[in-house]
């Protein structure tokens, strides 16, 4: 039982570092490629730009959730 949860929380530990790293790239992508026309949206369109910004947040979900998964993958051999 002791081997198992060990094996677990490796796993959450391994998932969390690659999440956050990706999650950081994202954000530096995003803020790189989008940051100025999403300036002018929130300066002159506020709904358009809080559509915006949650889209980009549903897209970080699920994009990230499919990237970790396909490294875990890859890694470890196991999906959950």
């Amino acid at each position: 039982m002791k081997s198992k949860t060990a094996n677990t929380l490796r796993a959450f530990l391994i998932e969390l570092v690659i999440y956050s790293l990706l999650v950081v790239i994202y954000f530096f992508l995003v803020l790189h490629l989008l940051g100025e026309s999403l300036y002018g949206l929130e300066e002159h369109h506020r709904y358009i730009y809080a559509f915006t910004a949650i889209l980009l947040i549903i897209g970080q979900a699920v994009l990230l959730e499919f990237v970790t998964t396909l490294l875990l993958r890859l890694f470890s051999g196991r999906s959950e």
